[in-house]
């Protein structure tokens, strides 16, 4: 393959890991390219950081539980990361965010407790940074957190989210809650989450929406609304609103197409270009050429044609098995679809590979490629691996998703900027 694009670093995968450590390169000076077949997860999530939600039971305090979970789970990315490259990783996304595309629109929290916040379901959910818009929905007693019962807002046209059922099983939960509904002619192309959002930065709209909701609220009652604050000035509508209703707002989590998590794809996505990277949506990556450990070009068909693409250095941050980028087999045999990394944590001959209690751990949810200390697959020198491909983690029991994207993303940015010699951006 001769490229035609050379690169210091290529990144595979436009998700919080892969964009989380193509930013961070870029800011650094390096000549960055990202390749993905589609946006990630960020669109599918609630743009939520959960660092350490359970071990098993519900986690308090991330940065209390991290030491004796690393010391339990020594194969984890937290035991590579650290406590300190987590944390840091926190600090740089909240810099992200507040220099990002939407005025004022910030985080809250760090490591030194989680927030709970209500699901759409009204289950509680531990989180250790969140937007501005979410903090309000705090459901456990805490210093400077906003107390109060709830009364959830729904609207109709929004049939995924149900404020009585959110608000029944708050209350079956312990917390004072109601549900409301609204009736709002929005069109039907625009009858779900996304439209809402994109309504809600209309400054009428809001004016709107709350004339409606203010005669049925009660006393002191917080007002969760699902996670429709708008999608270009979510801090606008979010502080609007709390004005014009006299109470606090906040956001409860949707169903996809997320609005919430789509603003950390934008914040991602502006940092990123702001600091000269090169994003191309739609490639996926056919072939691979190697010369000895390393890697020195990918072929991405992209537009109906084929284009080679050099690199010092590759980031696969492509997902794990829910993205299709780790897979097993009809032969039974797991393997990384992309690179053709060699994988750890696969059980073998005779093992069982998964239980038979669907919410107990399972043993393939374990397994990843392969790295070292420094995330480097095992048997490449130049290519460092990010996000849910890395083995160790079960984040859907752990509440760590967003966490190990996070933090191994500007990990492996570390590792590249060390090898290189490179002065890490202020």
């Amino acid at each position: 393959m001769r490229p035609s694009r050379h690169f210091d670093v290529v990144v595979i995968g436009a998700g919080v890991a892969g964009l989380s450590a193509a930013t961070r390169l870029a800011q650094s000076g390096a000549r960055v390219c990202v390749l993905a077949k589609g946006v990630g997860s960020t669109h599918l999530a609630p743009g939520l950081v959960d660092v350490l939600g359970y071990d098993p039971e519900r986690v308090t305090s991330p940065s209390e539980a991290l030491p004796a979970f690393v010391d339990a789970h020594p194969e984890h990315p937290y035991a590579v990361i650290g406590q300190d490259g987590i944390a840091a990783a926190l600090e740089w996304f909240g810099g992200i965010v507040e220099a990002g595309p939407h005025p004022s629109y910030r985080y809250v929290g760090d490591l030194s407790r989680n927030h709970v916040l209500p699901t759409a379901l009204g289950a509680k959910r531990p989180s250790a940074l969140v937007p501005e818009t979410f903090a309000n929905g705090e459901l456990v007693a805490r210093r400077g957190a906003s107390s109060g019962p709830i009364c959830v807002v729904g609207v109709r046209v929004l049939r995924d989210f149900h404020a009585s059922l959110c608000a029944a099983n708050l209350e079956r939960d312990g917390v004072a809650a109601r549900g409301v509904q609204l009736e709002l002619d929005v069109g039907r192309a625009e009858a779900n989450s996304l439209g809402l959002a994109r309504s809600m930065d209309d400054p009428k709209f809001r004016a709107s929406f709350a004339a409606q909701v203010l005669p049925l609220l009660h006393g002191d009652e917080r007002v969760g609304v699902p996670a429709i604050l708008g999608l270009r000035d979510p801090h606008g509508a979010w502080s609007e609103l709390e004005s014009r209703l006299g109470h606090a707002v906040f956001e409860i989590p949707t169903l996809p197409p997320s609005a919430s998590g789509i603003r950390v794809y934008d914040a991602l996505r502006a940092g990123f270009r702001a600091a000269g990277g090169r994003l191309v949506i739609g490639a996926a990556v056919v072939e691979v050429e190697r010369e000895g450990d390393r890697v020195t070009a990918l072929r991405a068909h992209t537009s109906g044609h084929d284009h080679v693409y050099g690199a010092r250095w590759v980031v696969l941050a492509a997902g794990g098995f829910t993205s299709g980028a780790i897979e097993l087999g009809s032969d039974w045999q797991a393997r990384d679809t992309v690179m053709g990394l060699p994988l750890r944590g696969v059980p073998g001959d005779g093992e069982p590979r998964y239980g038979g209690d669907y919410f107990a751990s399972q043993p393939m949810a374990r397994v990843g490629i392969a790295v070292d200390s420094s995330l480097l697959a095992e048997g490449t020198s130049n290519v460092l691996v990010a996000g849910s491909a890395l083995p160790g983690a079960e984040p859907w029991r752990e509440g760590s998703g967003e966490g190990i994207a996070l933090s191994s993303g500007l990990h492996a940015a570390r590792t590249v900027l060390d090898r290189e010699g490179a002065t890490a951006a202020a």
